[in-house]
């Protein structure tokens, strides 16, 4: 019976897994399917500053690095963020179904912060909310000549037979393979994107460059996340502990440039919280913050699992960035301390997909579960389990230190 319901979803929801990491933009190829392309397996550059695609928009304190993310639980609200580099400017967004007519307005908050001797732009934050569903709108920021113009399309309302098509990236980056994997998913017809966390690797650099790089990146994906909601993750390359520069605060950049709606899912931190979107319910968690019982993300979870209602949203996915399972000697068993935690209820709630990046590559498994390990009773392998999860790893989004394969 749990077979069959399974297989009326699927068949109900045309729930297109967009799996950007494993291919890469082929020119006049099927950006929908997976293609035959191999990307070379050695670490690649990052595209150099002066390129066209870290371009600085024109016009004096010109809005730029412009994303956005869902703003609320159910998907009638977004965040905008952009920066302005000059000064703050207006923290104004406008907004309308449509173009160039802004019937509304919204006003947001407006930060910066210094990494060593690196002082950002002026980093904005506006929730605009009270959006319908399905509809399309236009949002203006910025002032005078200088102003800029984007749109985003919001998600049918929450049905379990709502189509809706995500991409999945992780461990992007900034070289030219990171250029073919946001290419060849801007032509895939993904509605949204679920990112497993490691953004730009600015932590790769050093003293002023660490935030110059996430300067670079910001404009880098404006071209897709101005336009549609990226759902953030943070990765072990948004910690950036860097006591030779007394830079010590975790996710310092990271929490300071990407919003996220965690209040919305009664969340105490921007890093682990959940969405509803079209027919999906979608929970992120944080492998680098403690998870283990009693902590806040461990009760926030147990919670969280409990407002699941698959009537409504009869596709459940977890997105983290170290995978649970992972065959790859690239960070074999790192994910083994929240496997242990956190499984048997992935497995009770009968979870979809979990999605992981970390591991510079792209896997697949079977369901299986491994609940009932102990030391006592020697069950010391996962099992065919149709309850559990099928967890993909997609950490093969192009960044500079390349692939993994052994």
């Amino acid at each position: 019976m749990l077979l069959a319901s399974r297989l009326l979803r699927l068949q109900l929801f045309r729930f297109v897994i967009i799996l950007v990491l494993v291919l890469s933009y082929v020119e006049n190829g099927n950006a929908g399917l997976t293609s035959t392309f191999v990307r070379t397996q050695w670490p690649a550059a990052d595209i150099p500053l002066d390129n066209e695609v870290f371009a600085i928009p024109k016009g004096y304190n010109a809005p730029q690095q412009v994303h956005i993310t869902q703003g609320d639980y159910d998907g009638k609200a977004v965040i905008i963020s952009w920066v302005t580099p000059d000064e703050p400017g207006s923290n104004s967004v406008k907004y309308g179904t449509s173009e160039n007519s802004y019937d509304f307005s919204a006003e947001g908050t407006v930060t910066n912060y210094t990494f060593y001797k690196y002082k950002s732009g002026y980093i904005h934050h506006c929730l605009v909310d009270g959006l319908e569903y399905d509809s399309k709108y236009y949002y203006k920021i910025g002032e005078g000549d200088s102003s800029r113009v984007f749109w985003f399309q919001t998600p049918p309302e929450i049905d379990p037979d709502a189509s809706y098509t995500f991409g999945i990236i992780g461990d992007l980056g900034q070289t030219y393979n990171s250029l073919s994997t946001l290419e060849h998913y801007m032509k895939s017809g993904g509605q949204s994107v679920l990112f497993a966390g490691d953004l730009s690797y600015a932590d790769r650099y050093q003293y002023d460059d660490v935030g110059i790089r996430w300067d670079s990146w910001g404009r880098f994906v404006e071209q897709s996340a101005a336009y549609q909601p990226w759902i953030w993750s943070a990765g072990n390359h948004e910690i950036e502990y860097m006591p030779e520069m007394e830079e010590v605060l975790p996710f310092k950049s990271f929490l300071h440039r990407f919003a996220t709606p965690h209040t919305a899912s009664k969340s105490t931190n921007p890093l682990w919280y959940a969405i509803r979107r079209a027919s999906a319910h979608i929970i992120v968690l944080s492998s680098y913050s403690p998870f283990v019982k009693y902590t806040p993300q461990w009760m926030w979870l147990r919670e969280e699992l409990k407002r699941v209602n698959r009537e409504k949203t009869p596709w459940l996915i977890v997105v983290m960035h170290v995978p649970i399972y992972n065959s790859n000697a690239a960070h074999y068993m790192e994910g083994e301390s929240m496997r242990a935690v956190f499984e048997s209820w992935f497995v009770r709630s009968k979870v979809d997909f979990i999605f992981a990046g970390h591991v510079h590559a792209y896997e697949r498994s079977y369901r299986i579960s491994n609940i009932h390990y102990n030391v006592t009773t020697g069950d010391r392998y996962p099992v065919p389990d149709k309850s559990a999860p099928v967890y993909l790893t997609v950490g093969d989004g192009g960044n500079q230190e390349g692939l993994v394969g052994r």
